[in-house]
């Protein structure tokens, strides 16, 4: 798996620089400035327009997806659907039977859809690395989320916008006749898991389900903790991304993967370990591994990692192994249920 992740410089996501500059800028820009602080999409330096990595330096084909959001922003997107030509590429457990498969639009219709919502800092074309893992060794089609203000996306981000974002990118795979029936699986980290829990609470039968690394609470909640002496401020955070009151919306049939790097310097474990809690009452019966429903399935699941840190989690040794066996244990979940009047 090691051959798939460059140096982690190339997709950090830069929450250190925002945690820093918090601490100096004082309660004005808390408040007046605070979207340019939350969302740093111009870090690290070239992020904004030079530097924006294509998949195929890394190898991949892909399609530049050109989508117009609802309120007249376009963003710059990466689609990545997938191919039989790829032999040699998956082992016999992430086979799909050929007998089954008669043509390139049922291959592509029978893997899994993933939507990665990326962190704070950087761009889509810095998580490459990561969607070449769910690419090649998942077989997974991956549509790589560029929020607007990053990347070559037009705007500028706000919690509403990257919400409309996110929506403008499942909308599109749910109109696509082969996407829209594959199974959905929003991959989230840090910002971008409260980007996934807040789609999925909105979406409660479109999405399969979601893995999160080190996301937090809410971001009120996160400011006394990072930084303690503008804690008696947090009121003044706009940008809410309040995970803890729209993840009991994700309906308790939706698999849920939280992955927590024990030495987060930026977002406190104890966030994953909260969030989890909350996913965990979705459950009906809890067991040590994680919830347990009348079916067998298991609905959620916490992992954390000893040595890692906010910025490099992923890749740490089992990281990609767990997500892989979660996706794999997919296959018996009801996917893309209509909704009742």
């Amino acid at each position: 798996m090691s051959g798939f992740i460059p140096s982690l410089e190339t997709f950090a996501k830069g929450t250190l620089a925002t945690a820093g500059a918090l601490s100096t800028v004082g309660l004005g820009l808390l408040y007046y400035g605070q979207s340019y602080l939350i969302y740093p999409s111009a870090f690290p330096p070239g992020s904004r327009t030079e530097d924006v990595p294509v998949p195929t330096q890394f190898g991949l084909p892909y399609e530049d997806l050109e989508l117009k959001t609802p309120d007249g922003v376009t963003l710059r997107c990466y689609l990545l659907v997938q191919t039989r030509g790829m032999p040699d590429k998956m082992t016999a457990a992430q086979e799909v039977p050929g007998e089954m498969v008669v043509d390139e639009d049922t291959f592509i219709s029978s893997r899994p859809t993933v939507i990665m919502c990326h962190g704070n800092g950087g761009n889509v074309g810095h998580r490459i690395p990561l969607a070449k893992v769910f690419y090649l060794k998942m077989r997974c089609n991956v549509l790589m989320v560029s929020y607007r203000g990053y990347g070559l996306s037009e705007g500028s981000p706000s919690e509403k916008g990257l919400q409309i974002d996110a929506q403008t990118c499942l909308d599109y795979l749910l109109a696509d006749p082969c996407l829209s029936k594959t199974p959905i699986i929003l991959y989230g980290q840090s910002i971008g898991g409260a980007v996934s829990i807040d789609l999925a609470s909105r979406n409660p039968s479109k999405i399969a389900a979601l893995v999160l690394e080190n996301t937090f609470t809410s971001l009120p909640a996160l400011v006394p903790q990072v930084l303690p002496l503008l804690g008696p401020f947090s009121f003044l955070c706009h940008q809410k991304w309040d995970s803890a009151s729209k993840v009991p919306l994700i309906p308790a049939s939706t698999p849920i993967l939280m992955m927590s790097g024990l030495l987060d310097e930026v977002v406190p474990k104890e966030h994953m370990r909260a969030l989890f809690e909350i996913v965990a009452r979705r459950g009906e019966t809890k067991t040590p591994g994680g919830v347990e429903f009348s079916n067998g399935l298991e609905r959620a699941k916490f992992m954390q990692f000893e040595k890692g840190t906010h910025n490099d989690t992923c890749v740490q040794p089992g990281y990609w192994s767990a997500i892989a066996d979660f996706i794999a244990e997919l296959s018996g979940t009801p996917l893309h249920e209509e909704s009742k009047p």
